[in-house]
């Protein structure tokens, strides 16, 4: 690698959108949403922007721009999954009414760095990875369109300034219990990891991948 530098600056991203949905696995049936953005979502918009094999994102702190609105959906899903053997699904016999309770009118500020991998190459450095995720950003480009813990809840997102101070977090604090760090993919099964979140005047402070405060 050309730079001794492994880690880079911390980004600050604004998402919002209409509707969110950061679903609480603990719900096997009605798709109900945390109360806030996870980690593991904030990676995802991240990774919708830049994501190279060379790079891991590590989410710092997430704020809260807007209160926290609630909106009760039914909808129809279909409930099932179609095998790659099949040649189609008959949707009207697997139609499914759900409810969901999903999150309204939501904006956050994602701070965020990233660090490079093992899978880095020799002409792979930090600042070729960070002027091409803020060239990106600031053009609007991404891989795949950002989403708010479901595809269908489409996000909206820019680069902020680190000294920006119209977007103030809202001024709330409270525990928000265990939530969903990511998915650890290093064992034959994924499986999930926890932190203890809560608010803190419109601010989640997220621990690192290696912190103790993980569990899984």
């Amino acid at each position: 690698m050309c730079s001794e530098r492994i880690k880079s600056r911390t980004f600050q991203l604004r998402v919002w959108g209409d509707n969110a949905c950061f679903t609480r696995p603990e719900m096997k049936v009605e798709r109900v949403s945390y109360d806030v953005m996870t980690p593991s979502a904030a990676r995802g918009v991240l990774e919708s922007i830049l994501w190279k094999p060379a790079i891991r994102w590590q989410i710092t702190e997430i704020d809260v721009l807007k209160p926290i609105r609630w909106e009760s959906v039914r909808r129809n899903e279909v409930g099932t999954v179609m095998s790659h053997r099949a040649s189609g699904i008959y949707v009207e016999d697997q139609r499914q009414q759900r409810a969901g309770l999903f999150l309204k009118k939501v904006a956050y500020i994602i701070h965020a760095y990233f660090e490079l991998t093992e899978r880095a190459g020799q002409n792979d450095n930090i600042i070729k990875f960070e002027e091409m995720f803020i060239r990106r950003a600031k053009k609007g480009q991404c891989f795949q369109r950002p989403f708010l813990g479901c595809r269908e809840f489409a996000a909206n997102f820019e680069l902020v300034d680190s000294d920006a101070e119209h977007h103030k977090p809202i001024l709330e604090t409270r525990d928000l219990g265990f939530m969903l760090y990511d998915m650890n993919h290093t064992g034959p099964e994924p499986m999930p990891m926890w932190f203890r979140a809560s608010l803190e005047n419109g601010r989640i402070r997220v621990p690192p991948l290696n912190s103790q405060e993980v569990r899984q």
